[in-house]
């Protein structure tokens, strides 16, 4: 379909503000390179000889955010933060902050960094399912105005961009391109037990040419692992193989903007409704503003904004096993999934266009989706954050929530002095009910959405009927996935309420998913069912509470 070039298209928002009237103050500093130097430039810099009290591995949004508090905070101290490039990143995913990282990030001085790049809010989820429609918002503010509170959904790398500007903004950072190539430091038994410093050599090696001198580069206080989900550095602090759980394919679709659109909370926070636009030809979404979940297909399919005219289209296909793209296998299996969730009948706009876009993207851009829990840190001289220690499944959308609350978290520590033992323990405790809570619904909300069993489709016809019940059954459920409600106790117990949902379903013979069978057989079934409920939920549960 053609989008119109028209940017004076008045757009529908409950809140004027949004993202907020004030500029970003960094804003300038958007792409600028001349507070950057190159990997040849190290010695002339004075670099390798300057004295370093940080030193920062990594400049996604983790890194820098850690670099530009840690420079606020301790203005008389020198930030060194290393990365391979100061470009604009491109990802597929990473493109939607929940409403808990909007409050980390106002904590940590960047509440502007939505401002100029195209953010739209996030009010919550519309989950499809077999011909149903469920809308789950985001908690309430606690002051009684029946406000909620917002996400925001965003190119990825628009933010990062944003987040290195005010990095590169601090006096006391120094702004380094160059690949970190080993962590320098005492070993014992060929295991690191304390990092000193690091080798800094170029982004890319020379090949057959001559080997190019790399710097060793020693913090006096600290070392911040922060490269992110392919961190090269993980294994040193977690050894523990990784397992592919799915694969997220991803494309975007171009529309226009909405002109207006109503939006349905209800009163106790479940709804049937959905806000359509005023014609599907002009923006099929059906309730844009908000995250869009259809489960009728080989796996979840998962879609939001990125601006007022794109959205984000992330398809997962479960398993270790990603079909061929160059045999036309994937685009067969994505035609498939798309056509079952989103059927013509009910969203007419949507399937044509999902199909359509489909077909004309030269290439689909896929990302291997994992779970790897946090591990505790003994070594000395070096602290891992963000996903180079602990990654979930990006269904949720928590990565940066949770990367985000560990730098607040760990530069309040920080404030105060204290032994770096000490630090990294309080740290460690800070953080886990929050990264329980959203590390451990992603890979068990994943496992029942991409319900590969009828057990699992038991349990996912209950979940959804678990969350259309409204009150706290809607909310408390909205509150974990959003990271305002960081209650693992609570977790465990509406995952086993919806369980024992599922056990009434199936022995009352109400399930769709689960049909069939004497009275003896539905409950043993059942009770199989609450069986398989424990074995999704458990594991996971457990790598995550380990000390």
């Amino acid at each position: 379909m053609t989008v119109s070039s028209d940017s004076t298209t008045s757009l529908l928002d409950e809140n004027l503000d949004w993202p907020t009237n004030d500029e970003y103050e960094y804003a300038h500093l958007y792409s600028s390179r001349k507070e950057i130097v190159r990997f040849d430039d190290i010695s002339a810099a004075g670099i390798a000889t300057a004295a370093y009290d940080y030193l920062v591995i990594g400049a996604g949004p983790i890194g820098a955010a850690l670099a530009y508090k840690l420079a606020a905070d301790h203005p008389e101290r020198k930030i060194l933060v290393v990365e391979k490039n100061w470009n604009e990143p491109d990802r597929i995913v990473g493109e939607l902050m929940q409403p808990s990282g909007c409050q980390a990030l106002e904590k940590l001085g960047l509440k502007n960094v939505f401002s100029g790049i195209g953010a739209v809010p996030a009010h919550g989820y519309l989950i499809s399912y077999k011909g149903k429609q469920l809308y789950v918002p985001n908690m309430e503010r606690p002051a009684a105005d029946g406000t909620r509170y917002k996400g925001v959904s965003f190119h990825h790398g628009r933010l990062v961009m944003n987040v290195r500007a005010a990095c590169k903004a601090m006096a006391n950072v120094t702004c380094l391109e160059a690949s970190v190539t080993e962590l320098l430091g005492r070993y014992e038994s060929g295991e690191l037990k304390e990092v000193r410093g690091v080798s800094i050599g170029p982004v890319r090696d020379s090949g057959d040419g001559p080997k190019v001198a790399e710097h060793a580069v020693y913090p006096s206080r600290l070392t911040f692992v922060c490269d992110g989900i392919t961190s090269q550095f993980r294994k040193a602090l977690n050894p523990a193989p990784v397992e592919l759980i799915s694969h997220f394919c991803g494309f975007v679709l171009e529309h226009e903007p909405i002109d207006t659109s109503e939006y349905f909370t209800g009163p106790t926070g479940a709804t049937t409704h959905t806000a359509r636009p005023t014609s599907s030809e002009v923006n099929p979404l059906p309730m844009p503003h908000n995250g869009h979940v259809f489960l009728d297909g080989v796996g979840p399919l998962l879609l939001y904004q990125m601006s007022e005219r794109e959205t984000r289209v992330l398809a997962d296909i479960p398993g270790s096993n990603l079909p061929s793209e160059a045999s036309g296998q994937l685009r067969q299996v994505l035609h498939d999934s798309l056509s079952r969730a989103v059927p013509k009948h009910d969203y007419p706009g949507l399937h044509r266009l999902l199909l359509t876009t489909l077909a004309q993207s030269r290439r689909i851009r896929c990302i291997g989706t994992k779970f790897i829990p946090a591990t505790t840190n003994n070594i000395d001289g070096a602290i891992w954050i963000g996903d180079s220690l602990n990654v979930r499944h990006p269904l949720t959308g928590g990565g940066m929530t949770i990367g985000l609350w560990d730098v607040v978290h760990l530069t309040e520590l920080l404030r105060t002095p204290a032994p770096l033992n000490q630090v990294k323990a309080q740290w460690y405790w800070q953080r886990r009910p929050r990264a329980i809570v959203v590390n451990t619904l992603s890979v068990a909300l994943h496992a029942l959405f991409a319900a590969e069993t009828k057990e699992l489709g038991l349990l996912r016809e209950a979940c959804f009927a678990y969350l259309a019940r409204g009150s706290h059954y809607t909310m408390h459920p909205s509150g974990f996935l959003s990271g305002l409600f960081p209650n693992p106790l609570m977790l465990v117990y509406h995952f086993f309420s919806v369980a024992l949902f599922a056990v009434k379903l199936r022995v009352l013979d109400r399930s769709t998913a689960y049909t069939g069978g004497s009275l003896p057989v539905r409950i043993f079934s059942a009770f199989y069912t609450l069986f398989v409920a424990a074995c999704v939920i458990l594991p996971f549960l457990w790598k995550e509470l380990q000390p």
